[in-house]
């Protein structure tokens, strides 16, 4: 079974960057489509982008278009998520999920995943 591991979280204050890196293991990333989410305290998960297997198509919540850019390294069996111009209501856990279907369709509903990471913290402070 496919497990996913996400890194590059942390601490910045508003204005910085971060990228997020979503690595697999036991199974590979290609064709796959992927998906991150956040869910900050006492809210709900929300979706924050997607991309194709192919990486011909992205997608973006209104929230951070213009500023996070979604990417994949097939090779490196590695999806990216960088995040410039961080705001403090960016800080949020960020999850990375493998999507069910080979499709996309709601990108944004968290239930066309079926398999997660265990989050990385961004937090966005000065």
């Amino acid at each position: 079974q496919v497990q996913l591991v996400e890194s590059g979280g942390g601490l910045v204050q508003p204005g910085g960057s971060l990228r997020l890196s979503c690595a697999a293991s036991g199974g590979t990333l290609d064709n796959h489509v992927i998906g991150w989410f956040r869910q900050a305290p006492g809210k709900e998960r929300e979706g924050v982008s997607c991309i194709s297997g192919s990486a011909a198509s992205t997608y973006y919540a209104d929230s951070v278009k213009g500023r996070f850019s979604i990417s994949r390294d097939n090779a490196k069996n590695t999806v990216y998520l960088q995040m410039n111009s961080l705001k403090p209501e960016d800080t949020a856990r960020y999850y990375c999920a493998i999507s069910r279907f080979s499709g996309i369709y709601y990108w944004w509903d968290a239930s066309e995943y079926e398999y997660w990471g265990q989050g990385t913290q961004v937090t966005v402070s000065s």
